[in-house]
This record gives C-alpha cells, sequence and structure tokens, in this order.
C-alpha cells in the first residue's frame, strides 16, 4: 500500500520548470531514494510534497490529496530535514527539540526520552546553543527535532552532506533504525548514491527534473548506467 504518490507533478521557481511531471510512490513502511546530479529536482522533489515550492500534479498522502501549504503537510504527518538541517542556531537544543512537537499537543517528556536514547550527544548538550553544535551534532538535531513531530513519513535531504565519513555512517545506521525498528516510512534524498542503495529498499533516479530510471534499489546497484553514473563505474 503506497502511503505517498505523486501523480504527474510541475514544480516552479518563476518562470523557470524544475520538475516536468514526475511520478513515484512511496510504500508504508519503505525507504524510498531519489538519486540525482546537482540540478536534477531531488530537492524541488521533496519541496513539492511539503508544500514549500510552487507545483501542479497531485500529491497524496495517505489516501487525500494534500493541500500545496507547509503547515498542513506537517500536521498531516510529514516532516521534512532540508539540506543544511535548518535549526535555529540562537535556541538551545532543548528549545529545537520542543520547537518539533508543535503540531501536537501533550507532554513531550517521552518524546525527547526517545530522541535521546537515538541520540545521546543531544541530552548531554541539551543546554547548549544550536549554532554551537558540530556539523554532525546538528544533522542529530535535525533528525531529533523531526522526530519529535511523530511524523508517518520523513523527508530527508541531503543528511550526509559536509559531514565526515564516520559521522555518515553514524547517521545512515540512525536512519535506518528509525525506518525499520520504529516503522517509519523515509523519502531520501541523497549524493552519497552508494550509501543511499545500501539502505533503501527502491530508488528513483532524476535527471532534469524527470525520472529516468526507477527499480529496486538492488537492481539499480547492478544497472551499468547508474554504476558509471553516480557509483564510479566498476
Amino acid at each position: 500500500m503506497s502511503l505517498l504518490e505523486l501523480n504527474e507533478v510541475e514544480a516552479r521557481y518563476g518562470p523557470v520548470r524544475a520538475l516536468h511531471g514526475i511520478s513515484l510512490r512511496v510504500g508504508d513502511g519503505e525507504l524510498v531514494a531519489v538519486l540525482g546530479a546537482n540540478g536534477a529536482g531531488k530537492t524541488t522533489t521533496l519541496r513539492a510534497v511539503s508544500g514549500t515550492v510552487r507545483r501542479s500534479g497531485d500529491v497524496v498522502f495517505n489516501g487525500s490529496k494534500l493541500p500545496r501549504r507547509p503547515d498542513a503537510t506537517a500536521r498531516a504527518g510529514i516532516a521534512h530535514v532540508p539540506e543544511g538541517r535548518g535549526t535555529f542556531s540562537e535556541l538551545s537544543v532543548w528549545e529545537n527539540l520542543r520547537l518539533g512537537a508543535y503540531t501536537r499537543r501533550g507532554s513531550v517528556k517521552d518524546d525527547a526520552q526517545r530522541v535521546f536514547s537515538f541520540f545521546p550527544r543531544l541530552e548531554e548538550r541539551k543546554s547548549q546553543q544550536a549554532g554551537t553544535l558540530s556539523g554532525g551534532e546538528q544533522q542529530m538535531l535535525a533528525l531529533g527535532r523531526a522526530m519529535m513531530a511523530r511524523p508517518k513519513l520523513l523527508l530527508l535531504d541531503e543528511p550526509s552532506l559536509g559531514l565526515a565519513p564516520l559521522l555518515v555512517k553514524t547517521i545512515f545506521e540512525k536512519i535506518v533504525e528509525i525506518n525499520r525498528q520504529h516503522g517509519i516510512t523515509i523519502l531520501l534524498v541523497e549524493q552519497n548514491a552508494n550509501l543511499a542503495l545500501e539502505i533503501s529498499h527502491y530508488g528513483y533516479v532524476l535527471e532534469t527534473g524527470r525520472i529516468s530510471l526507477q527499480d529496486a534499489s538492488a537492481a539499480l546497484r547492478q544497472s551499468p548506467q547508474v554504476r558509471n553514473a553516480y557509483l564510479g563505474g566498476g
């Protein structure tokens, strides 16, 4: 069963069309990767879902069409972790986490403890200003803040960007844990194609705003087209 469907979605920045009628599906509980070169439309695809870019076509989530408003998207159960993390640098770690729960009522303590169990370093730094955290810690905070909303779907945009290889490994282990142990569906945009295909169930390849290839991730890893363009050949 599809949790998310994009049907002939187009998106524009002013007069420039960034997506040319793309259609994709994300099954309930799946981790789906979107690959492509810079400018292919990966980030715009996530923005089309979250309602932060002008779009046409249908975005259907959990059986209902999504309005083109970010607040409606968040209230429907979708959390978007943008490229660059998007944390509030002047606020503390704890204040950032509390903001992640703004779409719902009730105590946030249990959710915060769950986040801290994922990322113990955040608990150690919960009074620290977010802007003083390392890049890896800021990515942990961005993921943790998204988890505070109790989302059904996580949109992750380039979570490995700017991180050292060891930290990338840690972050991706947590992404897998969020998906497989906690059942949260994930749509992942990632430049590190090898790593994205290693952890995902299914993948889409975008070229200039169009889907050029799609298949199970294991099959895409063996595709000559994908290997030559994104995995270094071999």
